[in-house]
């Protein structure tokens, strides 16, 4: 027993220096697990106080975006041509939604929405931000409400807000100049700024509505209201009102654009008509054209696909992106350039025969006149339209020259109008084909180019500007649209000279001369113009043009460009009827018809605006 006792002295120490230990471990655990509960607490409760105070602050407010009401858009007398109404709509916010997928296949059965219209919705919220509200639905009826609102405990995240929906009134007139606006779709949320555009549902697709999206546009406002358990309103609690979009003002004249769609009649085309003195386009027609008001909330697949495939193309603007031979109608802009650059003599007498012939070359180019004009000057070549005369101008002044002149006028690119998607149209070159076709250039190109034919395209727009600077004998201005973007841009000046007035002067024999091909128009005040015809096809060598044996696909374009009044121009206009055959029977009374509503006479015949007011 003696020889026990250390042990039991020793067991003793060892189980208290063990306590001892257990009790540190276990002051050091509890220490740990204060200290992290001390620091959790304090980033809870300091370091993520804002964020958890708006948690909280959530499940009683909420944010409710309010869209800013589009600018509307006027006419130059002060027409509305894009207005907003008011509708209702409905609409579904993915952050207040249990389950979005659930919720639009329950509003597809409710509003009878296709399955490729339900895909849509389904990407425009995945790409977009879950707190914008995505419209499903617009311009509801009462009975669709109804059924939504039956519903209601079920679509968490959908609601029916009142808005202003876009409307064109004048529809088809002015479709291809006021554009449309459509829904924001995917793609949309992509290249937009999602903070300017919360609760917007619509964005500028083509035209105006496009050019000028900024500025129609506006900036969004919100109001806070405090809700209930249910996520019913109770009270606003604050409101930050939306900025609205600016009005825009057009140089359009709805009364003048009328008069010009209804001119065209059947034939598609386009008509310009053109303020010389500061480029202010006051009519602007594409002929066929489309009721804009079927894309702003979605136009149907089978619509869109009628339109697509419809072969006069409705949806193609003629103004500035078709692209035409100019034909005859660049013939006194050839004299001006062949004037100043010494290859003719106004006054000098020039023999054309019924064709013309390159020398050291067997083919022959044809005059449309079967048997030639015989001698004539460089007024009657332009009056009369002798093509033989501009084959051996523009031989004698080469491709490149040619090339350079007509470019530094304006042809062959974009006039810098405000509007999207404007083509620039061909002045061909040397350069061109060689770098395009890889090809040389033919002498026999450059002769056919010389009356405005060949690989030479411009677009109406462009001869409707070239028109305004002959009026103005060499001064060009910028086309535009937008009342704030007139003088925005000084005009171009070309050195005057008195080929300008002997180029003018040529055009008003076309319309004042007896043999003018554009005599029948002849008016109470002076006009000066010049025909044209573009080519549809070539006709062979020992071949004749037969216009009653062509199907009308077949036939010439229909081409005339003119000023008025000769002496103080006011109005230039360019008109092109596709299939038309005859600029002087068909495009040139076109014309006649727009500057005599411009100027204020009466008709000879019977003419009556094409209008067509939205809900008529």
């Amino acid at each position: 027993m003696l020889y026990r006792q250390p042990d039991r002295l020793h067991d003793h120490g060892r189980a208290r220096r063990v306590f001892r230990m257990r009790i540190l471990l276990g002051a050091v655990v509890s220490l740990f697990v204060i200290l992290i509960l001390f620091g959790r607490a304090a980033w809870l409760q300091i370091a993520q106080h804002d964020y958890y105070s708006a948690k909280a602050e959530q499940n009683r407010t909420r944010i409710v975006v309010l869209p800013p009401e589009r600018g509307r858009i006027f006419d130059a007398q002060g027409e509305v041509v894009a207005d907003n109404v008011a509708t209702y709509q409905v609409q579904i916010t993915p952050e207040h939604s249990r389950d979005v997928r659930a919720e639009l296949d329950m509003l597809a059965r409710v509003l009878e929405l296709d399955s490729a219209e339900v895909e849509a919705l389904a990407e425009r919220i995945r790409v977009g931000r879950r707190f914008d509200p995505v419209l499903v639905k617009a311009d509801l009826d009462e009975v669709e409400r109804a059924r939504i609102a039956r519903l209601k405990p079920w679509l968490q995240g959908t609601e029916i807000v009142s808005s202003l929906k876009r409307v064109y009134p004048y529809r088809e007139l002015l479709a291809h100049v006021v554009g449309y606006v459509g829904r924001i779709n995917a793609e949309d949320v992509k290249r937009i700024d999602a903070d300017a555009y919360q609760g917007t549902q619509y964005i500028g697709k083509t035209g105006i509505e496009r050019q000028y999206e900024d500025r129609l546009h506006g900036v969004p406002g919100y109001r806070v209201v405090e809700v209930d358990a249910l996520g019913r309103e109770i009270e606003v609690l604050e409101t930050v009102r939306p900025t609205p979009g600016h009005d825009l003002a057009l140089s359009i004249d709805v009364g003048l654009q009328g008069i010009a769609a209804a001119a065209l009649g059947e034939y598609a085309g386009a008509v310009v008509a053109e303020d010389p003195r500061d480029g202010a386009i006051r009519a602007m027609v594409s002929r066929p054209s489309f009721d804009p008001n079927l894309f702003v909330d979605g136009i149907g697949r089978d619509t869109y696909r009628a339109l697509l495939e419809d072969p006069d193309r409705p949806l193609y603007n003629r103004v500035t992106t078709a692209a035409y031979p100019p034909g005859s109608t660049i013939k006194p802009l050839m004299g001006v350039v062949g004037m100043e650059d010494g290859l003719i003599e106004p006054d000098e007498r020039f023999f054309a025969g019924p064709y013309y012939q390159i020398p050291g070359n067997k083919h022959r180019y044809r005059d449309w006149r079967k048997w030639g004009h015989g001698w004539v000057d460089f007024e009657e070549s332009v009056f009369r339209s002798v093509d033989v005369y501009y084959y051996d101008l523009a031989y004698r002044m080469g491709i490149d020259r040619m090339h350079e002149f007509l470019t530094d006028f304006g042809l062959g690119q974009p006039t810098g109008i405000d509007l999207p998607g404007e083509r620039s149209g061909l002045i061909p070159s040397r350069d061109w084909k060689r770098r395009v076709k890889d090809e040389i250039w033919f002498p026999g190109e450059t002769v056919i180019a010389g009356i405005g034919q060949g690989y030479m395209l411009t677009t109406i727009l462009q001869l409707a500007d070239m028109t305004a600077t002959l009026a103005q004998s060499g001064t060009r201005h910028r086309p535009w649209l937008v009342a704030d973007n007139r003088g925005m841009r000084p005009p171009v000046e070309i050195e005057r000279t008195d080929a300008w007035r002997r180029a003018r002067e040529a055009m008003l024999a076309v319309v004042e001369h007896e043999r003018g091909t554009a005599n029948k128009i002849a008016a109470p005040y002076p006009i000066a113009g010049k025909t044209g015809t573009a080519q549809v096809f070539s006709v062979a060598q020992d071949e004749e043009y037969d216009a009653e044996e062509l199907e009308r696909r077949l036939h010439d374009h229909a081409l005339f460009v003119g000023f008025a009044p000769f002496d103080d121009p006011e109005l230039a206009v360019a008109v092109i009827a596709e299939h038309g055959g005859s600029g002087s029977g068909t495009a040139a009374p076109i014309a006649r018809k727009v500057m005599d509503f411009w100027f204020g006479v009466e008709p000879d015949s019977e003419i009556q605006p094409e209008f067509s007011e939205y809900g008529d």
